[in-house]
């Protein structure tokens, strides 16, 4: 499609703002990262301002409300306004339970926060199979009331919000942590805080994970409701679905969630190595998803709210992001704990932001900061990360461009017959070493060629085969290690 065209065609599905964004956006990707500002050291006489600063306001403010709940003084600091929804969220009921253990809802108010439930969920695959599961991403949340909600109890818990505040420098000393922030009216903000949250997301400078994960779509309105598979069926959710085979060296992949009545949110999105993320722009990714949107549901869309961004990925083959700083955590998004294959940064967050910050919280009390992550990481991750990374790396060959859904096929076809406790507990992050090496032992039988179709090993080098072995058998003796 042609640049014009394809401004065209996102400007009148999206409006002149989404248009403005994306090109705002593709820029930024091919520019040379601005250097951050030189900041000098903090004063060690200096009283530190916060004990925790948050940078970044996104699902990651759910730190927030906790960390003061312990007592301890935190900051929110926003580019933007802290609190502003970027995506939709699905995820399962059981998976909803930290929000009641954490103390911040009670059950009836996380029920008013539920805006839809499914009977079930499907994978379907172009050119093979639909695999219902049931019990996985089958509610849909409010996100906008959802996090104007905890920024509301953070308030109450006296954490303070600083919007309009882009940091773009920091220096660690010896018991603190300098930031300086520059704010959207004009001037800066220079503050200290013993501990950083680093919860940027793809913008900070200390989100090196190994994979990204273009996507656009939003909330969209006129899809037409029925059963079929170009159809809404607001029983049903679309967690992975393919519509077509590789094209131009990318698998693109559609979910599909409704949510209040008449509404769905639709994504479009494909894996690709970070290291060449400056050729992944989101406004062509826009084009293809209206162009393409009449193959994957049928009606006359229009688009309510429009959702996009990069999500990064760590296949957990490379070093994991770390910022080089010991009082600097990377949290969300930026720290690339969540699930290298369906990429749900909110169930991700819901498990690792409880024991999360009780961690940094014992960690400030003894002035001792532990030398790996704080942020929860399932044993699951270290041997799914490698079918992410060869998605990121189809082959071009017009001659392959369904391989990877027939792998997929395979893969699922044999996840379904596990049963749907197995099949769950993949999509969750749950699945258990011995349920891993079944269903690679069922996709090997059924395809034998799959060692072929995974070379990606062999393009990462013997270090990424070694800590893939060294994951694999971490997951199957995670029952017998755990206390």
């Amino acid at each position: 499609m042609r640049l014009e065209t394809l401004k065209a065609r996102v400007r009148e599905a999206g409006g002149p703002e989404l248009l403005e964004r994306l090109e705002w956006l593709d820029a930024q990707g091919t520019r040379p990262p601005i250097a951050p500002r030189l900041v000098g050291r903090p004063d060690a006489r200096r009283r530190p301002d916060f004990d925790v600063v948050l940078a970044g306001g996104g699902l990651s403010l759910l730190y927030a409300p906790v960390l003061a709940g312990f007592g301890l003084k935190v900051g929110v600091f926003d580019r933007a306004r802290a609190a502003a929804v970027h995506r939709e969220w699905n995820i399962s009921g059981s998976e909803l339970a930290p929000l009641t253990a954490s103390g911040l809802f009670t059950p009836p108010e996380v029920e008013s926060l539920i805006v839809a439930r499914y009977a079930h969920g499907v994978c379907r695959w172009h050119g093979g199979g639909e695999y219902p599961v049931r019990g996985v991403l089958d509610h849909a949340i409010d996100a906008g009331r959802f996090l104007s909600e905890v920024r509301r109890r953070a308030e109450l818990r006296g954490v303070s919000f600083h919007d309009g505040h882009t940091l773009v420098g920091l220096r660690e000393g010896p018991h603190c942590v300098r930031l300086l922030f520059e704010r959207a009216g004009g001037g800066w903000s220079d503050v200290t805080a013993r501990v950083v949250l680093d919860a940027r997301g793809s913008s900070s400078p200390h989100a090196t994970a190994d994979l990204i994960c273009p996507t656009v779509g939003g909330v969209l309105s006129g899809l037409k409701q029925g059963s079929a598979p170009d159809e809404v069926d607001p029983q049903v959710g679309d967690i992975l679905v393919t519509t077509e085979g590789v094209d131009g060296g990318r698998q693109y992949i559609w979910e599909g969630f409704p949510g209040r009545a008449g509404e769905t949110t639709v994504y479009l999105f494909y894996y690709a190595r970070a290291r060449r993320s400056r050729e992944h722009g989101l406004l062509p990714l826009y084009g293809r998803f209206f162009e393409r949107l009449g193959r994957y549901k049928r009606g006359e869309p229009r688009l309510l709210r429009p959702t996009f961004g990069y999500i990064p990925g760590w296949s957990r083959l490379t070093r994991a992001p770390r910022a080089p700083e010991r009082r600097v955590v990377l949290v969300g998004d930026a720290a690339a704990r969540h699930s290298p294959l369906t990429y749900c940064g909110f169930g991700g967050m819901m498990r690792s932001f409880l024991p999360g910050s009780r961690a940094l919280a014992e960690a400030l009390a003894r002035e001792r900061f532990p030398p790996g992550p704080i942020v929860h990481d399932t044993p699951l991750h270290s041997v799914t990360g490698l079918l992410a990374l060869s998605m990121a790396m189809p082959s071009r060959a017009p001659e392959r461009r369904d391989e990877v859904n027939q792998l997929l096929d395979t893969a699922f076809a044999v996840l379904h017959a596990l049963g749907n406790e197995s099949y769950a507990a993949l999509l969750k992050d749950q699945m258990e070493g011995h349920d891993f090496a079944r269903l690679l032992g069922g996709i090997a039988r059924r395809r034998p060629q799959v060692f072929r179709e995974l070379r990606t090993l062999a393009h990462t080098g013997p270090f990424a085969l070694a800590r893939w072995l060294e994951g694999f058998s971490r997951l199957l003796l995670n029952p017998f290690l755990a206390p």
